[in-house]
C-alpha cells in the first residue's frame, strides 16, 4: 500500500487543485511502479508559512520581500 504525503504552504489551494494532486500522484504510482490505485493513499498537509522555513527564514518573511 503506497503512502504519499504532499506538503504545501497554506495559501488557498482549491479543493479542485488538491483533487488534481491526489489523482496525479496516484496515477504516477500506477504508471511508474504498477501500483494498485485502490490501495494508494495520498495525504495533503497544508503548513502555515510561519511554520515553513528556507535558508533560516520563514516563508512569510521571504514572501514579504518580494
Amino acid at each position: 500500500m503506497p503512502y504519499v504525503n504532499i506538503k504545501i504552504t497554506k495559501e488557498g489551494a482549491t479543493a479542485e487543485q488538491k483533487a488534481q494532486l491526489i489523482q496525479g500522484a496516484t496515477q504516477l504510482l500506477v504508471d511508474v511502479l504498477g501500483k494498485n490505485p485502490k490501495t494508494t493513499v495520498v495525504v495533503i498537509d497544508e503548513v502555515d508559512t510561519d511554520n515553513w522555513g528556507i535558508g533560516g527564514e520563514t516563508v512569510t518573511v521571504i514572501r514579504k520581500r518580494k
